[in-house]
């Protein structure tokens, strides 16, 4: 099993960057495949980006060019980095792990981004 936990979410402006990290504990997440989800109010739960064990990355056409996923096996971390935010990127991000990136076992309790003016 492996615990997730998000951080770096928080309130930005249109054209802002945040980056939100993953610190997993419990088991390596190198041996997974990783994502980012969101889900917005009254919408449902998307994919974000996906990182398979292989180094495939996978992103969502809304975000491609402007969010980049990553991972640091050593620290035992992921991260998000996002440029150029917009307000439809507001919602809760969750860091997951599993076996696939579309079917994830884990999931980390969510961060909120708020992309506001």
């Amino acid at each position: 099993q492996v615990q997730l936990v998000e951080s770096g979410g928080g309130l930005v402006q249109p054209g802002g960057s945040l980056r939100l990290s993953c610190a997993a504990s419990g088991s390596s997440i190198s041996i997974y495949a990783v994502g980012w989800y969101r889900q917005a109010p009254g919408k449902q739960r998307e994919l974000v980006a996906g990182l398979t064990r292989g180094g495939i990355t996978n992103y969502a056409d809304s975000v491609k060019g402007r969010f980049t996923i990553s991972r640091n096996n050593a620290k035992n971390m992921l991260y998000l980095q996002m440029n150029s935010l917009k307000p439809e990127d507001t919602a809760i991000y969750y860091c997951t792990a599993g076996v696939t990136v579309s079917s994830p076992f884990f999931w980390g309790q969510g961060t909120q981004v708020i992309v506001s003016s």
